[in-house]
């Protein structure tokens, strides 16, 4: 039995899992994990100009390891996983300066940085072909033959991120203030929400624009779309935008292999019909080769499922120096 240390790193904060995996496994099989132990850290890793803040990751990351290894009895992970929103184009600063951090505090030998969208499809399919949707605040689509990755959006809420939370609950505020003005394409219904949510329209400015959170903020309004959508014509056809959105990623991502898998994972998902409905209705026309399935776990479980098979010489998914990349191997 070998120890293995899996990180999902997001805007909600910081999750730790220790697990445990069979070091006998075959290389050629999916190494199974079994989680021991979790910790969580509320506050997200600073960002700054030079990307995401390694010093604040292991301040964070480093006392909730040596906890949870202490309550398994056990002094040093096999391997680890870091899997970080932002990885892909903010974490040069974590590519350089963990391994070595890592191997001084922990004695990590083994350690794959992730974008967290690598540990969703991992989560969410393990080491098979396919590809996997992303979708919370923001929505980002990852396909694999195995050969290498297949990316589409999860370029922040102002350049892309189509049919995720934030761009739902924007289209959801534009719609309630059209219904303020009077202009075409108003909805009362979301006008009416908004209220509530909110405050009166003038207001709304104020409101949204100076926050640095601003995608989260627009997210919050995306559920009341939703469930304006049963009855009002205007919030159902964001949300059908929104599910062509997103199948128009899954699409620019999925293999061309018959029975391809495509999962779905994250908080947006979690509206339910209104979404799901005409998202899998788009993905049957769109993508009649492959099935849609439900995600077997959330990234933190593919962090560990990562660490897992980096551990047992069995890691399959494509190296891609920015989406995933193992710099240990370099050494080994």
């Amino acid at each position: 039995m070998s120890w293995v240390l899996g990180v999902d790193s997001g805007g909600s904060g910081l999750r730790i899992a220790l697990g445990s995996t069979d070091v006998a496994g075959s290389s050629g099989g999916a190494a199974s994990v079994r989680t021991a132990g979790t910790a969580v850290s509320t506050e997200p890793v600073r960002t700054g100009g030079s990307g995401i803040d390694p010093e604040h990751l292991l301040k964070q990351l480093l006392p909730a390891v040596e906890t949870l290894l202490a309550r398994a009895d056990t002094r040093a992970p096999e391997a680890v996983a870091i899997g970080a929103a932002g990885m892909a184009t903010l974490g040069d600063g974590l590519r350089a300066e963990l391994p070595a951090a890592l191997e001084r505090a922990l004695g990590v030998r083994r350690l794959a940085l992730a974008a967290d969208g690598v540990t969703a499809y991992a989560g969410a399919l393990g080491q098979r072909p396919g590809a996997v949707v992303a979708a919370g605040t923001g929505m980002i689509a990852l396909g694999t033959d195995l050969a290498g990755w297949q990316r589409a959006d999860g370029w922040g809420h102002l350049l892309g991120d189509c049919g995720g939370g934030a761009w739902i609950g924007r289209a959801g505020l534009e719609a309630a203030m059209r219904a303020y003005d009077g202009r075409r394409g108003g909805s009362a219904a979301l006008l009416s929400r908004m209220e509530v949510v909110f405050g009166p329209g003038p207001e709304m400015p104020g409101l949204v624009y100076p926050r640095t959170d601003r995608p989260a903020v627009l997210a919050s309004f995306a559920p009341e779309v939703a469930r304006c959508a049963a009855r009002d014509p205007v919030a159902a056809e964001i949300v059908n935008e929104a599910a062509r959105h997103v199948a128009d990623a899954a699409v620019a991502v999925c293999p061309q292999v018959d029975g391809c898998e495509v999962a779905l994972t994250g908080g947006l998902f979690k509206m339910g019909d209104p979404l799901l409905v005409p998202l899998r209705a788009e993905l049957a026309d769109r993508l009649p080769h492959a099935v849609t399935v439900s995600a077997e776990g959330d990234p933190l479980a593919g962090a560990l499922r990562i660490a897992a098979a980096l551990a047992t010489g069995s890691l399959r998914l494509p190296r891609d120096g920015r989406l995933l990349s193992v710099p240990t191997e370099r050494d080994e």
